[in-house]
């Protein structure tokens, strides 16, 4: 037998024939297409039959999905409509943040004995939503325009910003901290501020110019490659700066909206954006590891206690700022799990002693878990709600 001398062609010719699949027979049985990607992922991940033993690689590399996602969501978003919005984000954001970080520090001490520094990151881990999650549901139900999605774009765009101060407290958290780490690094902020300005003037008067003077030499690669550069370059300025590369990607789109351009960026950014966010959720999957969560099965258990309390914090919130009550139940379904900044924040938190390395792997098992519990959460509460709950 021939000895294969591109095992990496293997590889991607095994994980496209696995997600078109698995994925749509997922769709099609009604339990949707992020589910299905989870599915698949466990399956040919470390865990499953071992045909991908580094998941990590392709999780950071398709994290890129995320950021197209939020790209494109910035393109349908005009200054004046994010302005209007600065309520919701800032207003029922906030609240939702603090009103799950308390509840689910509270179980973590509580219920699961845990110490507050260990219970506070483990509940912010699970109040950050996984934004490439809730917003894939919101597309496929085609309500991510309407004012109900746009409500909550808006509170996932605060879990967004969130994850800054939550990095910078993880310091003040850490047992070896000193006088040293607790003064406020001011340089940091500096620079992060200087690179949100620095963005906004290069989408105000630098980016348009630049879009009409490649479309004048009609050659049509060249505006796919200006696109991609745009998005790549201002999730890079973010990731540097220390904030958000979804940020990043969001603000460049913000200020695209109005550009005579944004159809034409939507149109080549889309299926780069559908691919990578297939991916990144089977980067996901592969990333469980089945013999920890065997070993754990009792203790994470405790997920349940999450996904409850989070559940209970989306609803009150929502309820609490007016929203009626089948439009919080739809909000406590699509965000009732933890998302991809958890596995940031618990990486940071392993890094300055906070959590064990133990601690960092059952976390985000747990994480990754209510994941793949959250498209079973929302198929579940369609079925018993009304059907025009979100």
């Amino acid at each position: 037998m021939t000895e294969l001398s591109n095992p990496e062609l293997v590889k991607t010719v095994v994980l496209l024939a696995t997600s078109v699949t698995i994925v749509p027979l997922f769709k099609r049985i009604g339990l949707g297409s992020v589910l299905g990607y989870l599915v698949a992922g466990c399956l040919i991940g470390p865990s499953g039959f071992g045909l991908f033993q580094d998941p990590s690689n392709i999780v950071h590399m398709a994290e890129l999905g995320v950021v197209m996602f939020l790209f494109i969501i910035g393109l349908e978003m005009h200054p004046e409509r994010l302005w209007a919005m600065r309520k919701a984000i800032f207003g029922r954001g906030l609240l939702q943040v603090a009103v799950s970080g308390v509840l689910l520090t509270l179980i973590g001490i509580n219920l699961l004995n845990l110490s507050f520094p260990v219970a506070f990151i483990a509940a912010m881990g699970f109040t950050l939503s996984s934004t490439a999650i809730v917003m894939q549901v919101l597309e496929e139900r085609g309500i991510s325009s309407t004012p109900k999605g746009q409500r909550v774009v808006s509170t996932l765009l605060f879990e967004d910003l969130s994850i800054v101060p939550l990095l910078a407290f993880v310091a003040f958290l850490s047992p070896e901290s000193n006088n040293s780490a607790h003064s406020t690094n001011w340089a940091g902020i500096g620079v992060a501020l200087a690179a949100v300005l620095g963005l906004v003037a290069a989408g105000k008067w630098l980016m348009n110019p630049i879009f009409r003077m490649i479309s004048k030499a009609h050659i049509r690669e060249m505006m796919t490659a200006a696109a991609l550069l745009v998005v790549l370059g201002a999730a890079l300025a973010m990731e540097i700066s220390g904030l958000s590369m979804a940020m990043g990607a969001f603000v460049a789109g913000v200020m695209l909206s109005e550009s005579a351009f944004r159809h034409q960026l939507e149109a080549d950014i889309e299926p780069f954006r559908g691919l990578l966010l297939g991916l990144f959720f089977m980067g996901v999957g592969m990333s469980l590891d089945f013999a920890l969560v065997w070993h754990n099965a009792l203790w994470l258990l405790g997920i349940v206690l999450y996904i409850l309390g989070k559940a209970i914090s989306v609803y009150g919130v929502a309820r609490l700022t007016l929203l009626n009550h089948n439009e919080a139940i739809g909000r406590m379904a699509i965000m009732a799990h933890g998302g991809e900044f958890a596995f940031v924040l618990f990486s940071a938190a392993t890094t300055a002693g906070v959590l064990s390395a133990d601690l960092n792997a059952t976390f985000t098992a747990a994480v990754i878990i209510s994941m793949l519990f959250s498209p079973l959460i929302v198929l579940l509460l369609r079925r018993l709600s009304k059907p025009n709950t979100p």
